[in-house]
């Protein structure tokens, strides 16, 4: 919005510093303040409705003898609210919403953020176990996932008058001028991803400010891929596909950063609220679509290395489970319970230790994904 604002005010009036407005690194840090804004203003306004509501967590069976989570029973969720706000409206706000890689971005996340919400719902309000059914989570995600590929596939003029030479194309990591071309198999391999990764981010939201920690940890390596494919110079230099436009998902980007700063987000140790599906799928969502419009498919398992560690643990240990129960007729575990964060606090290690350790971790492989541009 002010970013035609901008343009308005510099054609009829003269106001001295209005360009400002049109550059993308002051609308990113501007972005990033408004959401730790709305994070800080309406983030106990929205905590306080949903436990005066009793909206709160129930206690998971499987995990009442792992750390403290039989004393989160009852804590406020569907926190995610807060989150979408945060990442929403300051986009909405100062990036070019008529920008396509926007539209698509901004499209992702609401509709995984409703697909979240519909699930806390159920669990939360209609009191089913189990929330939404699992096959039908699943065609919500590949819905967006058919959506974003099929617009990317069939209408890449609608990006840029160039995107059509890139549109299925895919970054090889640690390559140089070698791009892979998916094809006809690209629209199954978006949706793949954005299912993907928004189920991975799920899987790893199971400790205080774990999730939404280490997603903002990784959107920070994104968006400076995002300016950098964005801007001709900066990406002729490092030798990567130059994208028209692409740099407005900087602004997004920011956004998720200043929502996912641990004080104001709320979800950090010990939790005020928790994020529930309503964010956890809209951050994979999210985090799995930037990887696609921007052309980094491959550079997700390790820029989004944690959540594909969860994932795989969580593959291995129910293969693993089938294999043996089989073979033995006896189950056998790898780990002592899965997702791998819970091995981790089973094995006597406090959550906080192991957030902190995963944080590290996951700053270690932004740095290693930005690496991947220098080194090849």
């Amino acid at each position: 919005m002010f970013y035609f604002l901008s343009f308005l005010l510099k054609n009829h009036f003269d106001i001295p510093g209005i360009g400002l407005f049109q550059y993308i690194t002051f609308r990113s840090a501007a972005a990033a303040i408004t959401a730790l804004i709305i994070c800080f203003y309406f983030g106990p306004k929205i905590i306080n409705k949903l436990r005066k509501n009793q909206l709160g967590e129930q206690a998971k069976r499987e995990l009442a003898t792992v750390g403290n989570h039989s004393l989160k029973a009852g804590t406020p969720t569907m926190g995610g609210f807060i989150v979408l706000l945060a990442v929403l409206l300051p986009t909405i706000l100062w990036a070019n919403v008529s920008n396509m890689f926007v539209i698509l971005i901004l499209l992702t996340t609401i509709w995984l953020g409703i697909v979240g919400f519909i699930d806390d719902y159920l669990k939360v309000v209609k009191k089913f176990p189990n929330g939404l059914i699992g096959r039908y989570k699943i065609v919500g995600q590949v819905s967006i996932g058919l959506i974003v590929g099929a617009t990317i596939y069939f209408f890449p003029e609608l990006f840029s008058s160039s995107f059509d030479k890139y549109n299925t194309l895919t970054t090889i990591p640690f390559s140089k001028n070698i791009n892979f071309d998916f094809g006809l198999l690209y629209i199954p391999m978006v949706i793949f991803v954005m299912t993907a990764t928004s189920n991975a981010v799920n899987l790893t939201d199971g400790l205080d400010g774990l999730a939404i920690g280490t997603v903002g940890i990784s959107v920070f390596a994104l968006a400076l891929i995002a300016y950098i494919s964005g801007n001709a110079t900066f990406a002729k230099y490092l030798n990567i596909m130059y994208l028209p436009g692409s740099g407005e998902i900087t602004i997004f980007a920011a956004s998720i950063i200043g929502a996912a700063t641990p004080p104001p987000s709320f979800n950090s140790y010990p939790a005020q609220v928790f994020m529930g599906d309503t964010g956890s799928l809209a951050l994979g969502g999210a985090l799995g679509g930037m990887c696609i419009l921007l052309k980094k498919e491959f550079l997700l398992p390790i820029v989004g290395g944690i959540f594909f560690a969860e994932t795989l643990s969580v593959i291995i240990q129910v293969s693993y489970f089938k294999y043996t129960k089989k073979k033995y007729g006896e189950g056998r575990r790898l780990f002592k319970i899965a997702p791998l964060h819970h091995h981790f606090e089973k094995c006597g290690i406090h959550e906080s230790k192991i957030v902190t350790r995963f944080y590290i971790i996951a700053v270690m492989l932004a740095i290693i994904t930005m690496a991947t541009f220098k080194v090849r």
